[in-house]
């Protein structure tokens, strides 16, 4: 069996998700709208989760979240991140996304919010999760999608290609909706469903753009992201041309966030099970 290729560079995106901490609440905008909506799924859920876990805790809001609701009896936070960790509610979990420590059928619901999108072996990862759930059991999370930050990877390749005649990898390759179902059931998981929300959000300049990234902990930890050419002309030359690109009259500029969700269930005898094809009573 071959080993995943290391897309991200997972100890670096420790490190500066660790030097992020202060800042991190100034930008969490992102990771609070996912948060909503990964709650608004689990409140039209008529079932109880005695044992919950909150995959990627950050700082701890969606764990907060998950304890208001009646339906959850005990949350636990895991991160690989110390400083996270320590911010957020017991019981609390120090290790890698990528190698959960549960035994298996331990956990009645596990929830994720923009973490898995920096695994590098997210197919294992989910596997990972659907092992770790009781029959039954339900999985909800929310990751970045293939459309974001497409306005910021076209302008650093057109000021590269200017300036370097080449260019290289500098925004994650994020996850295309279409394939997220067919992970799922790779994984596994029954009754999968997958959807997206597109936001746009406003910066002062693309400048301001990079500093909110670098704030959440999310600046560019590519394997294989250049050593070199990360000089003061690129990225004036990317600033002049996003605003030339994706600025709305204002002078403002605008970035792409793509947030997929996903949803699925352990396996158990009493699900609803898909209808034989052939079967339906009505000819469409």
């Amino acid at each position: 069996m071959t080993n995943p290729p290391e897309i991200f560079d997972r100890a670096l995106l420790r490190t500066r998700r660790q030097k992020s901490i202060l800042a991190f609440e100034t930008v969490d905008y992102l990771f609070k709208h996912a948060n909503e909506d990964i709650i608004d799924r689990l409140s039209v859920i008529m079932r109880d989760f005695p044992i919950a876990l909150n995959l990627g805790a950050h700082l701890g809001d969606l764990t907060h979240r998950l304890k208001e609701l009646a339906s959850i009896t005990e949350v636990y936070s895991l991160d690989s991140v110390f400083g996270m960790v320590e911010r957020t509610p017991a019981p609390k979990v120090l290790a890698d996304e990528e190698l959960l420590p549960f035994a298996p059928e331990s956990l009645d619901l596990v929830v994720s919010s923009l973490c898995l999108h920096f695994v590098n072996d997210l197919p294992g990862a989910l596997m990972q999760i659907r092992h770790c759930l009781k029959a039954d059991g339900a999985f909800i999370a929310a990751l970045l999608g293939g459309e974001s930050l497409k306005e910021l990877r076209h302008v650093f390749l057109m000021a590269e290609e200017e300036l370097y005649g080449g260019a290289s990898p500098r925004v994650a390759p994020f996850a295309d909706v279409r394939d997220m179902g067919h992970l799922l059931q790779r994984a596994g998981f029954a009754l999968p469903v997958t959807d997206r929300d597109v936001l746009k959000v406003r910066f002062n300049s693309a400048t301001h753009l990079m500093k909110e990234l670098q704030a959440m902990g999310a600046s560019n930890v590519l394997t294989n992201r250049s050593r070199h050419h990360n000089t003061k002309a690129l990225f004036k030359r990317a600033n002049e041309l996003y605003a030339e690109h994706y600025s709305d009259a204002d002078g403002r500029v605008y970035a792409t966030f793509e947030l997929i969700y996903l949803m699925g269930w352990a396996p158990h005898p009493d699900q609803q099970k898909p209808l034989r094809p052939g079967s339906g009573a009505v000819n469409l």
